[in-house]
């Protein structure tokens, strides 16, 4: 016991110093004023940017829920395919990920710009130009795109523990497709479904770079509005620290809500 103690120490001090302390560190700013005196004047101001909290969860359920359905196929593919196989395909799955986060943004930038190829393509069929770029669309399109990925993984990695036998065991029992779908696959996959959700929402919630690049000024999101208050004109740490602790919050109470609906022994936060 004494040995695990020992090597769990570099784990324990990585997350005091890159957890702990900056947690420590927003809550006092976002509890503070310059002159370090007590205030929720700044937990106050959070709330006249209620509009921007709701359209960053609304956009980021939107972009989670459309990577489940197109996740959800592709991992149980993945699953049955032959073993020698699998590899391959999830190589191909993760290939995306290798390359910058920013290239492959700046990617979708030329792709639906208003003189992108999209357009381009439309107008060879006399068509558009269409206005691609710069809207709510487009900023989920970059979110699935970015993070389809994180949910393909784990539920693969849970679909590919489920035994077949359990599925013909189903067929020969009189299930049809559909039932074996809703009655055996999809209650065995609640895990992976739920750590996927997870996966995407929060990197989702709270991204900045996506909804700059492809939505321009009209659609501000939360990360974005944390940016400015530290790295913008409108630099004010104490309110960005504020938003920064209230959308945790949030974060928090989804994911806490989220797991009433998981298994007992699936632990996502």
């Amino acid at each position: 016991m004494k040995q695990l103690k020992v090597l769990s120490l570099p784990y324990l001090v990585w997350m005091v110093i890159f957890i702990l302390v900056p947690i420590v560190m927003m809550a006092f700013f976002a509890f503070t004023n310059e002159d370090g005196s007590l205030t929720i004047k700044h937990i106050s101001d959070v709330g006249q940017y209620a509009n921007i909290f709701v359209r960053s969860i609304w956009l980021a359920l939107i972009a989670t829920a459309i990577c489940l359905v197109l996740a959800y196929p592709i991992a149980f593919f993945l699953s049955r395919i032959d073993k020698h196989k699998q590899g391959t395909m999830l190589l191909l799955v993760m290939l995306p990920m290798w390359m910058n986060f920013l290239l492959r943004t700046y990617a979708w930038m030329t792709i639906l710009g208003n003189n992108g190829i999209l357009n381009y393509l439309f107008s060879l069929v006399g068509l558009g130009p269409y206005k691609l770029i710069n809207t709510s669309g487009a900023v989920v399109l970059g979110m699935v795109y970015n993070y389809l990925p994180f949910m393909i993984l784990p539920l693969y990695s849970v679909m590919e523990k489920i035994d077949k036998s359990v599925i013909e065991a189903a067929n020969d029992l009189g299930c049809n497709a559909a039932g074996v779908l809703f009655k055996v696959i999809l209650p065995l996959s609640v895990p992976g479904i739920m750590s996927g959700i997870t996966m995407v929402f929060v990197p989702a919630i709270s991204t900045f770079i996506i909804s700059r690049m492809l939505g321009g000024g009209s659609n501000l999101l939360i990360g974005d509005l944390i940016e400015m208050q530290f790295l913008g004109n409108a630099y004010d740490p104490h309110l960005g620290a504020a938003i920064s602790l209230v959308l945790m919050v949030i974060i928090l109470v989804i994911m806490t809500v989220m797991n009433q609906f998981s298994p007992d022994d699936q632990v996502l936060i």
